[in-house]
């Protein structure tokens, strides 16, 4: 269901009913386009979520608690400053269209009681929340709109509030029957569906699909194919719903697969499908984005370190480029140590001024010769040094590639593994820790905080509970893997890891006894999932006891090795990882 006129008209119902009369206590801005209104109504506290941003733009109820910065953006500041101890008086749908306006109480600078307006619009990619004062004057907006982003309309402060270009549809609630069916006779060449969204405000695809459903219509039907009955029903079905905005009967309803998932919703109760009735609309909304905000925001906050590590992994693969091509070129080093001995054991019967000659290879048992080529300009036994000299170089640029490749290849397989952590994180914690990780291993500079405070909060690896009862960990990034498998578990305890695959380690804590097979195959499920080869299918996963595992001296977070390991092969799936028990 899209955040159409019909799901606002229901928000705001429910948000009337409670908060109307109540006070504005607290205002926080956890993210860049959005704020959250601590309200005190009666008795009850409620905290408003009000968010622009462009894919899920919306407001409700929230039950969700997010971490704030710890500095106050200035838009939140503006709203502090001009409706903090506010009273909500009103709340408004303009136009039965995606913009709400609620009006709030509060005293202005000179200490007089006046009414501000808090606007949301919801308009996708041009969402915005806008703060006027009383005569429509911008005092501040989330979003400035210069000229340069909208040559139709600027929204910045002190400039005076303009609606949103309209759309030349018709108000839903002015619904009427000889407007409808004068617009069904000139839109004939267009589906049942279109017509009603077309032409009517609030009203999206899918509830215009719903309307013809209950009109028992089919939504692709041309208006002109309809027989003036079914027009008629269909009007019936249309001013049935309007009824029932306009008396606030509101069903949430949501529609479920057989997993349980949310895969739409409605303000009404649908006239087809299984669904699942809510007590409130604000948490069926809360419920049905939750998964999609979280993934928006942790992309949207990602974005650079995927970048980051990415450059970094092109540069590491680059450099390993450069190394094998190098190995190539110095691959007959061993035949240059040949020539110079060579040449020097045969040094009385070179002339100066040859350039090609032809020795017995006294190393090989079956004593072929072997062609040399000379420069004539110098002596033998300086032919036979500038092989020896050449040779030596190659052995020294192979002994110093063996390290060099080395690093790189740990190098390469840690921002391989920083890349899945980053993949799996599940909060702006996890975000914040890989950060910090890659300052302290020098891909991002430090930096000083002007204020000197820095968030305490430190994430949990994940904890599954496995069919057995056994506890499972997971960790979420090289960090926590040390710490869950260098400090956490202990000796008897059963160590899993992708093999030379980056991924999370995995522990199962055994409690001294011996493990299931059932609890040993979900764990290296776990491990399968939470890895770089979480889309691939007979995925090895290595396992051990702890006592197996070491970190070598001066390796990377997240390194180790281990000895006496099994291994398992397992196709990772959601739906069996979602089968194993998670305790948040």
């Amino acid at each position: 269901m899209a955040f159409d006129g019909v799901t606002i008209s229901a928000l705001i119902s429910e948000i009337k009913n409670k908060v109307l009369g109540g006070r504005i206590d607290k205002i926080y801005q956890p993210e860049s386009d959005e704020i959250i209104l601590g309200i005190r109504s009666f008795g009850e506290s409620y905290k408003l979520l009000v968010t622009a941003n462009p894919s899920n733009p919306k407001f409700h109820f929230t039950n969700i608690n997010k971490d704030n910065p710890l500095s106050p953006p200035l838009f939140c500041m503006v709203m502090r400053k001009h409706l903090q101890s506010g009273k909500i008086i009103d709340i408004k749908q303009h136009n039965f269209d995606r913009i709400v306006n609620i009006y709030i109480e509060s005293l202005n600078e000179m200490g007089d009681y006046s009414v501000k307006t808090l606007i949301i619009e919801i308009m996708g990619r041009h969402s915005n929340i806008i703060l006027t004062d009383a005569d429509g004057t911008i005092l501040d907006c989330i979003k400035h709109i210069t000229h340069d982003k909208s040559s139709v309309r600027e929204v910045l402060p002190g400039k005076k509030y303009e609606t949103p270009p309209a759309q030349d549809k018709i108000n839903t609630l002015m619904l009427d029957r000889d407007n409808f069916m004068r617009l069904a006779n000139e839109n004939g060449a267009i589906s049942a569906q279109a017509f009603i969204y077309r032409n009517y405000t609030g009203i999206s695809p899918i509830m215009a699909t719903e309307i013809c459903n209950e009109a028992g219509v089919y939504s692709s039907d041309f208006m002109e194919s309809l027989a003036p009955e079914q027009r008629k029903k269909l009007y019936a079905s249309f001013e049935k719903l309007v009824d029932a905005i306009k008396a606030e009967d509101f069903e949430p309803w949501a529609m479920k697969d057989d997993k349980g998932k949310i895969l739409d919703f409605f303000p009404i109760k649908p006239s087809i499908g299984n669904g699942e009735k809510y007590d409130s609309m604000s948490s069926l909304v809360e419920d049905f984005y939750k998964y999609k905000d979280l993934t928006y925001r942790i992309n949207q906050k990602t974005q650079d370190l995927k970048k980051l590590i990415t450059q970094n992994i092109e540069r590491c693969v680059k450099k390993k480029d450069i190394q094998i091509q190098t190995l190539k070129n110095i691959e007959n080093r061993d035949e240059l140590r040949l020539y110079g001995e060579l040449i020097t054991a045969n040094i009385y019967s070179i002339k100066k001024g040859m350039t090609m000659v032809s020795l017995v290879n006294f190393y090989s048992e079956r004593g072929e010769s072997v062609d040399i080529e000379l420069d004539g300009s110098l002596t033998p036994a300086e032919n036979a040094q500038k092989y020896f000299k050449v040779y030596n170089k190659a052995k020294r640029t192979y002994d110093a590639l063996q390290e060099q490749i080395k690093s790189n290849d740990e190098e390469l397989t840690y921002l391989e593994g920083v890349l899945t952590s980053v993949r799996n994180c599940a909060n702006e914690q996890d975000i914040r820790e890989i950060r910090q990780e890659l300052r302290e291993e020098g891909y991002i500079k430090k930096i000083k905080n002007k204020n000197g405070r820095t968030s305490k909060k430190k994430s949990s690896p994940m904890h599954f509970i496995s069919s057995d009862g056994y506890d499972i960990y997971v960790g979420k990034n090289n960090v926590q893997n040390d710490e869950l498998t260098l400090k956490f578990a202990r000796p008897s305890d059963m160590w899993f890891h992708t093999k030379i695959i980056p991924g999370s380690h995995v522990i199962v804590v055994s409690n001294g006894k011996k493990i299931p097979n059932s609890t040993l195959n979900e764990a290296a499920l776990l491990s399968a999932y939470f890895s770089k080869a979480r889309n691939s299918t007979m995925v090895p996963v290595d396992y051990t006891e702890k006592r197996n595992v070491k970190k070598p001296n001066g390796a990377k977070p997240g390194m180790v090795i281990y000895e006496t390991n099994q291994t398992a092969y397992m196709n990772p799936s959601e739906d069996e990882v979602n089968k194993i028990k998670r305790v948040d």
